[in-house]
Parts: structure tokens; sequence; C-alpha cells
């Protein structure tokens, strides 16, 4: 099961904003919010240059993902906008 729990990064440290439920021991992915501390709204975009990806190749990928734009955009997948 995955859960989901806020916390703030400083100097080397976390410190969760609450202590998960259930969980005695388990690995962790951390990740860390632009430097405002708040997620960027997906309508907000992201910004290619920044990782290094050319016009032409987010070209080249758009178009190879066109394929399963028809499944990413059915109402049973917006379950996994909220992982």
């Amino acid at each position: 099961m995955l859960q989901s729990i806020e916390g703030i990064y400083r100097d080397g440290t976390i410190e969760l904003l609450e202590i998960p439920s259930e969980v005695k021991e388990s690995r962790v992915i951390i990740t860390f919010l632009n430097e405002n501390g708040e997620k960027k709204s997906t309508n907000e975009g992201i910004s290619l240059a920044e990782l290094g990806i050319s016009k032409e190749e987010a070209a080249n990928l758009r178009a190879s993902f066109a394929t399963f734009a028809e499944d990413w955009e059915r109402p049973e997948m917006d379950i996994y906008d909220q992982l």
C-alpha cells in the first residue's frame, strides 16, 4: 500500500508533519517540491528546456505517445493523478 506523508526537509533531515499509520519500517521515496514548497499544477506544465529536451525532441516524444492518449484520458485513469 502506498501512503503519502507531508514533511519538511531542513539541513539534511526530514521532519514528518504526521506519523504514518500502520508503518513500523519501510523504504521511502522523497520528492522535492518547487522552491515555494508547492506542487506545480499539471496545468502549469513542465519546463522542457530545464530538462534538456529540445523542441524537436519534445515533438518526437509527443508523436510517440499519441497512440496512448486515448487510454490516458479515460476517466478511470484519474486515480493515478492522486499518487
